[in-house]
């Protein structure tokens, strides 16, 4: 079934939910030594490999990291060509001064906000369905 692609549709329904955990950003030159199972996300960029993953699993394997992260997951199902969704998101969050980073995936998109935030990023981003 193909993702929704119609920004109002989108919006209405993000059905956010607040992954459970604290998660970490790190970059390293090379990820051999990391088990694929304990790494939630992997980009390769020319600084280095970008991988999310538990702060946890980021203390298992001593790597330092300098920002932790509450993971949430918009629930509706986006197209990869849907024009908009990470423009509002992150807009309506700047608004209440929260920084986020954004993770789009083949279903959904996934949001990630310091922890401090995280309760007043979910209370900003069920707002969109109310609307």
């Amino acid at each position: 079934m193909p993702g929704e692609s119609n920004l109002e549709v989108l919006l209405q329904s993000l059905k956010p939910k607040l992954n459970e955990g604290n998660y970490v950003f790190i970059s390293l030159p090379e990820i051999g030594h990391i088990s694929r199972a304990d790494i939630l996300f992997e980009f390769k960029e020319a600084e280095g490999i970008t991988i999310i993953l538990t702060k946890e699993k980021a203390a298992h394997y001593k790597l330092a990291y300098e920002f932790i992260t509450s993971w949430i997951t918009l629930t509706v199902h986006s197209a990869l060509d849907a024009v908009g969704l990470t423009a509002a998101v992150a807009n309506a969050l700047s608004k209440h001064n929260i920084s986020c980073n954004v993770v789009a995936a083949f279903y959904h998109d996934h949001i990630f906000v310091s922890t401090k935030d995280a309760t007043k990023a979910m209370s900003v981003l069920q707002e969109f369905s109310k609307k």
